[in-house]
């Protein structure tokens, strides 16, 4: 069984600088952290105007950087060994992995934050395609480069504004049209506490999220069905959820009602809204069980909320089922798939002494089915993006 540990902070400097030094033969100014995330509850609720409970991970994208004064940038990569190179017209126009990066640095140009050249290496360890948010770890943290380089003082406003750039960089020059709930999280998240995020306000609060004191692990399990949020399920659910709110004629299904949902012709675009309604109420209660220590309560919302995203929007999938179930029959208190959906990871809330048979039992589940063996990853909730040398 495959366990996937994040790097601590010391390796992911070493490996990101080592990666810039071996691309442009000098140190970096600046190296800069930004977590993935898994997301306890609240699933494609940030683009319907509703909330959202994530946690940080300490599985995190690295940046190293350097400022040029001739209109270049590079951008290279540790883990894709691949490199990107053009001036700042060319940065919409990037592909891959490097569009994530340049069109943070493009991003940040059009509010006001421009650079006159750069010398990126990105490297990090949330695995691609899992569900994990490695794409917000990865725009974040190239973002808080930047912004560092450009001699930016931290500050909420500053935070606000490196969370937008990534969200225009994927949904603009990506072309994954994602809501927001990734790069918050990973600009604001706090070790040992959720984030109970408002999509339609922005608000934030912090949930106290500690299941080791009672007793618990949240053990993330990467089905390695790995999904891309741009090829096509993600935007297509998205869309059902426009149709519905114009349906409605609300502006987000926000401001829908279970009631209002009788309304919707079209029985598909009605499920998909009645996911959305439900998980936003699944969302509310779940942060009030964590603030009162009902995990009992909090695994019920998570199994139902995983019913949710199987029958009525469907986007789980088979080893998703499966690790689910398999979860739940050796002794988790809940599970659910978790992000975007067709593949990635789920989530288990397991007694702290049932974590090796769960992990023996969902990978015997894999293996009876054929599928690649899952990884495993320790989940605790960390701290969000800073800057650790410059």
């Amino acid at each position: 069984m495959t366990t996937l540990e994040a790097w601590n902070v010391d390796e992911g400097v070493r490996r990101a600088s080592e990666r810039f030094r071996s691309a442009f033969d000098e140190a970096p100014a600046v190296v800069t952290l930004a977590p993935g995330r898994v997301n306890l509850i609240g699933e494609h609720t940030d683009y319907n105007g509703g909330l959202c409970l994530p946690i940080a991970l300490p599985h995190a994208a690295y940046a190293a950087a350097r400022a040029r004064d001739d209109g270049r940038i590079r951008l290279v990569s540790g883990e894709q060994r691949k490199t990107w190179e053009g001036s700042y017209q060319d940065l919409t126009a990037a592909r891959g992995w490097a569009g994530y990066a340049s069109g943070v640095v493009w991003a940040l140009g059009e509010a006001g934050h421009r650079v006159d050249g750069l010398d990126l290496a990105v490297s990090g360890c949330v695995p691609l395609g899992a569900g994990l948010s490695s794409s917000a770890a990865l725009e974040c943290s190239v973002g808080l480069a930047v912004l560092s380089l450009l001699g930016q003082e931290d500050s909420p406003a500053l935070r606000r504004t490196l969370a937008d750039a990534g969200v225009r960089a994927e949904t603009e020059v990506a072309g994954a049209p994602t809501g927001g709930m990734d790069q918050t999280v990973a600009v604001l998240g706090t070790s040992d506490h959720a984030l109970l995020l408002d999509c339609r306000s922005w608000a934030t609060r912090q949930v106290p999220f500690e299941p080791e004191a009672a007793g618990l692990t949240l053990l993330v399990v990467d089905t390695r069905v790995h999904h891309s949020l741009g090829d096509g399920g993600y935007g297509s659910r998205r869309a059902d959820c426009e149709e519905a709110a114009r349906a409605l004629g609300v502006e987000t299904l926000r401001e829908a009602t279970l009631d209002d949902l009788d309304r919707i012709r079209d029985e598909r675009v009605g499920r998909r809204a009645r996911h959305v309604v439900t998980e936003i109420a699944r969302v509310s209660e779940t942060a009030e069980a964590l603030s009162a220590a009902d995990w009992t309560l909090v695994g019920t919302l998570m199994l139902a909320s995983h019913d949710s995203m199987r029958d009525d929007f469907e986007i789980s999938c088979a080893e998703l089922d499966a690790v689910v179930e398999t979860a739940t029959a050796q002794g988790a208190i809940g599970a659910r798939m978790t992000g975007g959906g067709f593949g990635g990871s789920a989530i288990a809330l397991v007694p702290a002494d049932r974590v090796d048979e769960v992990r023996t039992a969902v990978t015997a589940a894999f293996a009876d089915h054929g599928w690649r063996a899952p990884s495993y990853l320790p989940a605790r909730a960390s701290d969000a993006a800073r800057v650790l040398r410059g």
